[in-house]
């Protein structure tokens, strides 16, 4: 089962992957965001203040923490 919490949490795993709550783009920190100047292995709370989803344009507090067994 999938679980979604805040993005905000200061806890969350680096690794851990974010979905877009307005168009459910997940964001991999693994993968990064070429078009967004997130090289991979950047984490979501280290992407630039001016970030925001690659598909909607959604800022990052409406991303979800996704939660999966991958």
């Amino acid at each position: 089962m999938t679980e979604f919490t805040t993005s905000h949490d200061s806890e969350t795993d680096p690794r851990t992957r974010m979905e877009c709550g307005v168009c459910w783009t997940v964001y991999d920190p693994a993968e990064g965001d070429p078009l967004g100047r997130a090289a991979p292995g950047t984490p979501f709370a280290a992407l630039p203040d001016d970030w925001c989803c690659p598909t909607c344009d959604a800022p990052p507090v409406k991303f979800l923490r996704l939660d999966d067994d991958r």
